[in-house]
């Protein structure tokens, strides 16, 4: 008589295996009949031997692991291959597709039949992999969610003379910082101007308004004026290439 009764072997294997691993996991046996073994393998991890060996049989049953921190693997049978099961990696579902792009799979491996050696080849070989990758992945979809940091503000101090000159800004804080340390409207200008008469007062001054500025998250550049020629002066021309004789010395 026809035992009805499904083969549980390699939920059996899965179980102990997932009690042989590193780490906290569980095992979660998915038997024949069920409709979810297709959207299961779609999420294999692989583009070796198992991706090839899943495109060329039909699973009817498998075995999930999860550990504790949601990473899976997949559980089949060799599907034609002699004994033994085939592990391999489950790639997130909660990544979007552009943040494995660049990552390598972490292909899956065959493993004999004894679940005590299996964890061993797991361990040692799959294992790293698949937390490199999916390292990589993370890292990838952090960067993909988060917004692009905003461009800092500058204050620009440009010499003029032995005066320090800054466009008046828009931010009425900037503004409070300059005059607090002894920047002064030129109101015809439309400019702030350091003086120059105490140098070592001035250069304190820029150091204090350049450290409160930093913590209005606004940055300092200093810069030189840009050169202009003297005037009642002519730019000098570049001197003209050598002509070349049309004949050759021997």
């Amino acid at each position: 008589m026809h035992d009805p009764t499904p083969d549980t072997t390699l939920g059996s294997f899965a179980a102990v295996l997932a009690g042989e691993l590193p780490g906290a996991w569980t095992s979660t046996y998915h038997r024949g009949g069920n409709n979810d073994h297709d959207a299961l393998t779609d999420h294999v991890w692989d583009m070796n031997d198992v991706a090839d060996t899943l495109a060329k049989h039909t699973v009817d049953h498998c075995a999930v692991l999860t550990r504790d921190d949601g990473s899976r693997l997949f559980v089949a049978d060799p599907l034609g291959h002699g004994e033994g099961y085939l592990i391999a990696a489950m790639a997130p579902t909660d990544a979007p597709a552009e943040a494995f792009r660049g990552v390598r799979e972490p292909d899956g491996i065959a493993v004999d039949a004894d679940p005590f050696s299996a964890a061993e080849d797991i361990h040692y070989d799959l294992l790293p992999r698949y937390d490199k990758a999916l390292a990589q992945v993370r890292t990838n979809a952090a960067r993909l969610t988060t917004p692009p940091a905003a461009e800092l503000e500058h204050v620009v101090l440009t010499w003029s003379g032995d005066a320090l000159v800054v466009d008046k800004p828009d931010r009425d804080d900037i503004v409070q910082a300059l005059t607090d340390y002894g920047f002064a409207l030129d109101a015809e200008n439309d400019v702030f101007v350091l003086s120059g008469d105490d140098s070592a007062h001035q250069a304190a001054s820029v150091r204090a308004a350049g450290h409160r500025l930093s913590e209005l998250g606004v940055g300092v550049v200093l810069r030189n004026p840009p050169a202009r020629p003297a005037l009642g002066t002519t730019a000098v021309a570049p001197p003209s290439p050598p002509v070349t004789s049309p004949h050759r010395g021997r």
